[in-house]
């Protein structure tokens, strides 16, 4: 499956479904090999070395009503962590803006299995056994800045080049909402409204994804 935007929404929450498969991934030799070294590098560096279980996607279905339907299928956390390939491991991505609609960034924290040390912007994470990326949107937010949003909105469903498949979501919090980072995050900033305006710790990529979000208005 080639990179790209599989299906673009939006979507509200209560329109994107997950259906599990009973049948666990069986990943291929290469696959499991890459995922055991993942996780011992892990732990090599004081990381979380834990494994458990994410899912994986198989399919997706657009119905005439407009709901999405993703089929996914239990599989090894830790196959998210291979750079080269995921092995369509899921995860949901939620920005996060204020009532002006500025936008929350966090730097993740060394320790962190992906992006150490990089700027990015909202919530994220894998999507748990038996959750619907959408709700994994709100979860995420929850646990790591401790709010909950006014509305969420489910914007697209991408497969990066190294076949992670992500739920990208947006959401709003209410005026007066106030952020608390958990321990992930080891800096965190509101930065403005207007991409251009952005410091230079934002990178491209997430100039490019702020820019897209904000070409479908509220």
């Amino acid at each position: 499956m080639a990179p790209g935007i599989l299906a673009r929404g939006p979507w509200s929450p209560d329109q994107v479904t997950a259906r599990w498969a009973e049948e666990m991934f069986e990943p291929s030799p290469q696959l499991t090999a890459d995922a055991d070294a993942a996780v011992a590098a892990l732990a090599e560096r004081g990381s979380p070395s834990h494994d458990g279980l994410g899912a994986r996607f198989i399919s997706h279905e657009l119905a005439d009503d407009g709901q999405l339907t993703i089929n996914l299928q239990p599989s090894r956390w830790s196959l998210r962590l291979n750079e080269a390939d995921a092995a369509n491991s899921v995860a949901a991505l939620c920005a996060v803006r204020d009532c002006e609609g500025r936008w929350l960034a966090g730097r993740r924290a060394a320790w962190l299995a992906s992006w150490p040390g990089r700027w990015a912007l909202g919530a994220g994470g894998a999507v748990d056994f038996g959750e619907s990326p959408a709700e994994t949107l709100a979860r995420e937010l929850q646990e790591e800045w401790s709010v909950s949003a006014e509305e969420i909105r489910c914007e697209a469903l991408v497969m990066l080049p190294n076949a992670m498949v992500m739920l990208i979501g947006q959401a709003w919090l209410p005026e007066g909402a106030a952020v608390t980072p958990d321990d992930e995050h080891d800096e965190h900033a509101w930065w403005p409204a207007q991409v251009d305006d952005w410091p230079d710790e934002a990178d491209e990529p997430l100039r490019r994804m702020a820019t897209l979000l904000s070409q479908v208005p509220r």
